[in-house]
């Protein structure tokens, strides 16, 4: 029992660390699903409005239950925040991505998420949501693992080189034509995905700022799915004529929309506000070199995909200035957390006799 006690109390103290590793794990599983998805004729605009259908459709009833008492007016401002969240991310960003995605391959994709946390960072500081001091080591520590991140970015963005293949797989050389293909996209997917990384980043930042003025974490969630869809299936029949594109049938599409939308979508949106509201955003996208290595070894069993030099070489120098980063965003945290519990110290009875009685006599000699 002692060593149960002892694993609960860990849990609720690292919870924060738990819940984003479930997010980098859950969010590998559908980048692998996607994918396969993807190449068995999904469409990427249908696939994020059918995903964020199923989430608003899963998270309105908790929604109206759990915060019926808790939940806030809406007002206009924060109306216009929620739309521009739900264009952001269910629209802008997603689609982007796995066009990207279908022009490189999943595990570059994957990769390159790992410059969220730097353009996260540089988008906080401009809207002071994080303070940059140069006078400090940790203050010049995220500085330059930004400036960092962004090199390894421009490093696998620029530069493919030999490819290897770590594991062995029976359908390689059913992909290599389609390999083959997307090589000349390498540099516009590459665009795409970047392009997309910052919308993730604005998304960020926004949906922090937002949960300060409407703090039901459920609730705002369940809005964004549901602006998300309803945006998304504009964009979508502005984009795509053909009505025969919304049909899903019963295989990996249908499975890759419903894991999306309760997980990725339903359940993720509320957990990282959750996580946002103690850490911030940037705690929230420092884990993504997680999500690259479970890709990676997913997309090499699953998908064939192929490892390119450039991206193993730009994800080292992405993955050391993320750490940088890390490091001197997690000193940062500590010191005001520090600074804020000692402003909150209980007054004693001594010090709150002398308040009341007034300023503290003299010793007679």
């Amino acid at each position: 029992m002692e060593i149960c006690g002892r694993i609960w109390r860990m849990m609720k103290i690292r919870k924060a660390y738990f819940a984003v590793v479930f997010l980098q794990a859950s969010i590998a599983v559908m980048y692998t699903i996607v994918a396969i998805s993807l190449k068995h004729g999904l469409n990427h605009f249908v696939f994020s409005v059918y995903r964020h259908a199923v989430a608003t459709v899963v998270l309105a009833p908790f929604a109206l239950i759990l915060e019926r008492k808790t939940r806030p007016q809406m007002t206009l401002p924060v109306f216009w925040r929620i739309l521009l969240l739900g264009f952001l991310e269910p629209v802008l960003d997603q689609n982007l991505y796995y066009l990207g995605m279908k022009y490189t391959s999943s595990t570059f994709a994957s990769a390159a998420i790992n410059i969220l946390p730097a353009i996260t960072f540089i988008l906080a500081v401009i809207f002071r949501l994080e303070i940059v001091n140069m006078k400090k080591k940790h203050g010049l520590a995220k500085t330059a693992g930004t400036v960092i991140a962004i090199t390894g970015a421009m490093v696998m963005s620029l530069y493919k080189g030999p490819a290897f293949n770590f594991l062995p797989s029976t359908g390689r050389s059913e992909m290599s034509h389609t390999e083959t293909a997307t090589d000349r996209h390498w540099v516009s997917g590459s665009i795409f995905v970047f392009v997309s990384c910052f919308c993730a980043s604005a998304f960020y930042i926004l949906q922090s700022m937002t949960l300060k003025m409407y703090p039901a974490g459920i609730s705002l969630a369940a809005l964004i799915c549901l602006t998300g869809t309803v945006e998304g299936g504009a964009v979508t029949l502005a984009a795509e004529r053909h009505m025969m594109v919304w049909i899903v049938g019963w295989d990996s599409r249908l499975l890759a929309i419903l894991y999306s939308g309760i997980v990725c979508s339903g359940i993720a949106y509320y957990v990282q506000g959750a996580v946002m509201k103690e850490r911030g955003p940037i705690f929230v996208t420092s884990f993504s070199p997680l999500c690259t290595v479970i890709t990676a070894a997913l997309s090499s069993i699953f998908l064939a995909d192929k490892v390119h030099l450039g991206s193993l070489i730009g994800a080292v120098i992405v993955m050391f200035g993320l750490y940088t980063l890390i490091w001197g965003t997690s000193i940062d945290f500590e010191t005001s957390k520090q600074s804020n519990h000692v402003t909150q110290l209980p007054i004693t009875g001594d010090v709150a006799g002398k308040m009341v009685d007034g300023p503290a006599k003299p010793p007679v000699v």
